[in-house]
């Protein structure tokens, strides 16, 4: 009987497993935001651009003392490269970060009048902004449903067995965003990331206090 308990998991629909995922996260986690600490879109574009390979909490404690010295994009676009090393340089890649940064408020002033702009497409064009960065930015800020898929979201959506055979970011992208129901997408992101942040970790899961092995491929393929 076990045995047959354990074969029907393993059975699960990619449909159902949705639905399971969506049921479990919208009982237990019903509110799930960024952990990035921000006030304005132009902090929360700051903020995930410095997030690449770096983690939130190192990008909390470079951003109070960035925003003082550069309250907006007018003032950034002003800032010397340098200026923007040393405030940064405690994070990775502080360099490539600060010639982004420098670039994006440049253009965020020229292009679009200091104002984030909500489009995607938009948001690509700014010099540090790739397509996970602009989903962010119009899922969080504008509410949009946007899937950003960084590699929290790419290794669960697989494990969980949301995302099935995808080999990039955009294939994952492509699954989320059509099996998901669109009032669910962008907190649905933040599901994804939590729990591969403090759960479903990259190389020990914490299977032994997960909720969601019931309908998780990778925990019951295993068995």
């Amino acid at each position: 009987m076990r045995g047959f308990f354990y074969l029907c998991r393993k059975m699960l629909s990619q449909t159902i497993r949705y639905k399971l995922f969506i049921e479990y996260f919208s009982e237990h986690q019903p509110q799930a935001d960024t952990e990035l600490v921000y006030t304005s879109p132009y902090q929360l574009l700051v903020a995930v651009i410095l997030s690449a390979q770096c983690t939130d909490k190192r990008v909390n404690m470079i951003t109070p003392p960035f925003f003082k010295k550069f309250p907006n994009a007018i003032a950034l676009s002003k800032a010397k490269e340098k200026e923007i090393y040393e405030l940064i340089k405690s994070c990775s890649y502080p360099n490539n970060k600060a010639k982004n940064l420098l670039g994006m408020a440049q253009m965020l002033v020229k292009v679009f009048k200091g104002i984030v702009p909500e489009d995607v497409d938009k948001l690509q064009k700014l010099p540090g902004v790739g397509r996970k960065t602009a989903n962010v930015i119009a899922s969080v800020v504008f509410k949009k449903p946007a899937m950003a898929v960084d590699t929290h979201v790419f290794r669960v959506a697989a494990r969980i067995g949301l995302a099935e055979n995808a080999k990039t970011t955009l294939e994952t992208e492509k699954q989320l965003v059509k099996n998901i129901p669109e009032k669910h997408i962008s907190i649905a992101h933040h599901w994804l990331i939590l729990h591969g942040r403090y759960i479903c970790k990259a190389r020990k899961p914490l299977c032994d206090i997960c909720g969601i092995t019931g309908f998780c491929k990778y925990f019951n393929s295993s068995k």
